[in-house]
């Protein structure tokens, strides 16, 4: 076969490794979990009646009655401070009926409401009361609230992942058995395709708004935080309000995966530039050197935009997008190895780095870093 064929069938793999690599980034991009979505008051009583009150008996509780206290939300500013923490500001309120929740009432200026997940930070002030409003038979109070939330994040898809921000709340009073509902008939529609209770212009920085939704998680606790017989101990249903966002996946490819990109695409002029030929020598001017030179100094490109990447997930594993860095420090020595033997003319017995002008190592490079990527990204994804 000759060279001309030998570049026609490389082209040709690389297009279709190509094609099968944005089948699996877009297989990656994709959001699947399995959740229980609260969608309305029919559904969440009947859900609470399964799940919690039909096992009161069960947990020895059958004298304290669930009392239920609608809650809403409503989410006006988000921002990720770190790889674990969310800072959140907004309005919760509640509703609470007279003769049913007088004895848990909250009175000014004690907030309804406990967010277990919250850490102290210095700009955060404690939940402020904005209105209370009575109508007929029951009192709607309102609070302000700026709150850091910490929850373990998994970054191991980025730049393809997808995260579901949630807010956990009690009741101030979590010694007895009172359950937060959502407050459905705040919102104009939650339905599980709409985006309901977070400011619709808020700004998300790199980040797209996918879904939001109320649902329940249980409790698992190893302490009763010295309440005797405290209720909220295991299984008690704690009322979550997700965020799900899609990080951007273009302001990631710009800062970090086109640079490296351009370094392997700087690499594999370099290689072609590798010859015994005098013409071509004279033409490219190559020398082994000069190669290993060019090489170093695509290394610290590629180290010190690793650094960069790395100090965004400083807590976090190896993240998808580090693996081609890695890939680029590996393709670095293995470039150097090749042309170091090629040009001494040194290991005879590798054939494949001395035929026909070191022509192997050359037609194989897209098509072997594509398969690279394509197994990696294999792994990642299962």
């Amino acid at each position: 076969m000759n060279e001309k064929n030998w570049w026609l069938f490389s082209v040709i793999v690389s297009i279709a490794l190509m094609i099968f690599l944005s089948h699996q980034w877009f297989r990656m991009n994709m959001y699947e979990v399995e959740r229980t979505e609260l969608v309305n008051e029919a559904m969440t009583n009947a859900y609470l009646q399964k799940h919690w009150e039909s096992k009161l008996k069960e947990y020895g509780y059958v004298d304290q009655p669930t009392l239920k206290v609608k809650t809403g939300i409503f989410i006006q500013s988000l921002k990720f401070s770190n790889s674990s923490d969310v800072e959140l500001s907004g309005y919760i309120w509640q509703r609470y009926l007279t003769g049913i929740h007088d004895t848990i009432k909250p009175a000014p200026p004690q907030a309804g409401f406990v967010l277990p997940e919250q850490v102290n930070s210095g700009d955060t002030i404690v939940p402020q009361e904005a209105y209370r409003i009575r109508s007929n038979d029951e009192e709607i109070i309102g609070w302000y609230f700026e709150a850091t939330i910490r929850q373990p994040f998994e970054y191991k898809l980025y730049p393809f992942d997808h995260k579901t921000v949630w807010i956990r709340m009690w009741h101030y009073d979590f010694s007895k058995n009172v359950v937060l509902v959502p407050d459905f008939g705040a919102y104009q529609s939650t339905a599980p395709d709409r985006i309901f209770g977070i400011e619709k212009n808020i700004v998300l920085g790199t980040w797209n708004q996918e879904n939001t939704y109320f649902d329940y998680k249980y409790s698992s606790y190893d302490t009763d935080f010295g309440i005797a017989d405290y209720i909220g101990q295991k299984g008690f249903p704690e009322l979550h309000f997700n965020i799900v966002i899609k990080r951007k996946f273009e302001n990631a490819f710009i800062i970090f995966l086109l640079p490296v990109l351009l370094v392997a695409t700087l690499l594999f002029a370099a290689l072609l530039t590798v010859s015994k030929e005098p013409g071509l020598i004279n033409k490219h001017g190559f020398n082994t050197s000069g190669f290993i030179g060019a090489c170093s100094a695509l290394f610290f490109v590629v180290m010190l935009a690793h650094i960069q990447l790395r100090e965004q997930f400083s807590g976090s594993g190896i993240v998808y997008m580090e693996y081609f860095y890695i890939l680029m420090y590996i393709y670095l020595v293995i470039a150097v190895m090749n042309t170091y033997i090629f040009s001494m003319g040194i290991a005879k017995r590798l054939t494949f780095i001395h035929y026909r002008d070191n022509l192997i190592p050359k037609v194989a490079y897209w098509p072997l870093t594509l398969i690279a990527i394509i197994f990696i990204t294999e792994i990642i994804m299962n």
